[in-house]
């Protein structure tokens, strides 16, 4: 039975639980090959990835991490979970969203061509925002900041009208509090 309201054309029921943003971090070995196989094994189930990052984290052990926001119900994220699991050179999938003690954090190159009053209004923003000018020419600049997904999005949207020109942005990037590692878990 497949629900008329939802955008996706693969089939919901009409009792499942509504969609909720969650951000996966998954233990890799460092091998070819693998990420394409999580981003398949996703992609496949048709699923979206919203932000995907992935980097070497220990170089002695060859692992890396891969960072994947998704949007599903809470039961198909499990079936996320469970899956990527399963994939045999994934050693630990973590569900970020899900941690107590978990950061979570972006990074944005955001450029604007602006004159006059536009240009003063940008640096004010700027300033608001702690981002910071990384190039600055009479005509533009390129602003670098970092934060909560919400936060950029909020500096990008004021900064559209003032002459916004081009974004290019990390993905999430994420992280536990204190003395414990998710590589040791």
């Amino acid at each position: 039975m497949t629900n008329a309201a939802s955008p996706s054309v693969y089939p919901v029921t009409k009792d499942e639980a509504p969609e909720q943003e969650r951000i996966l971090a998954v233990i890799v070995d460092n091998e070819p090959g693998v990420l394409s196989r999580v981003v398949g094994m996703i992609s496949s189930r048709g699923y979206n990835i919203e932000s995907l990052t992935v980097a070497e984290i220990d170089v002695e052990k060859h692992q890396s991490r891969i960072t994947i926001v998704t949007r599903g119900t809470p039961m198909k994220i499990e079936q996320i979970k469970a899956q990527l699991g399963r994939l045999v050179p994934v050693r630990r999938v973590i569900d970020v969203s899900m941690e107590q003690d978990a950061l979570t954090r972006e990074l944005a190159l955001v450029k604007i061509s602006s004159t006059g009053e536009h240009r003063v209004e940008a640096m004010r923003l700027a300033d608001i925002f702690r981002a910071r000018a990384l190039d600055t020419t009479h005509q533009s600049f390129v602003f670098e900041v970092t934060g909560a997904r919400d936060k950029i999005n909020a500096f990008i949207d004021l900064l559209k009208p003032l002459g916004l020109i081009e974004v290019s942005r990390t993905g999430v990037l994420s992280i536990r509090r204190g003395g414990e590692s998710d590589l040791t878990l």
